[in-house]
């Protein structure tokens, strides 16, 4: 078996307002798996299940939200040492590109800083993945 790296990106969604912004959390989980392929079905499987309001008690702020699963983002195979992931293996990364040394200790420091998010790795084919939707495209963004 293998190990990866799934970035499961869920969305709130207001229940009675009209939004202006979309709040995401991009959680990063371990899995296990025999192929790419299991590993995404895998991560797509828990990140439906964690859809939902929490019985209704969920709150944006004060509003009545629901967490919404837009998709997997990033899946990448852990380097490991052994047969299990162990202390200090890496387990996923992220390339930035930045355009100033500043830039670089602002975002190091917690502060906002205009970066570019460099994203290279295969796309999982439609007919690999359980909802039939092609994901893992090479793409650039700005954050």
């Amino acid at each position: 078996m293998r190990w990866f790296a799934a970035h499961i990106v869920m969305v709130v969604e207001l229940k009675e307002t009209e939004q202006d912004h979309f709040p995401a959390w991009e959680n990063i989980i371990l899995l296990e798996a025999a192929s790419e392929a299991e590993a995404f079905r895998k991560a797509e499987e828990l990140g439906r299940d964690d859809e939902g309001d929490d019985d209704g008690t969920f709150r944006w702020g004060k509003q009545a939200a629901r967490w919404v699963f837009a998709g997997i983002r990033k899946l990448t195979e852990c380097a490991q040492s052994g047969d299990r992931p162990e202390d200090g293996d890496e387990i996923t990364y992220l390339e930035f590109e930045f355009r100033t040394r500043n830039d670089v200790k602002r975002f190091v420091s917690g502060k906002p800083a205009p970066a570019l998010i460099n994203e290279r790795y295969r796309t999982i084919e439609a007919s690999e993945s359980e909802s039939g939707k092609k994901t893992g495209t090479s793409k650039r963004k700005r954050v």
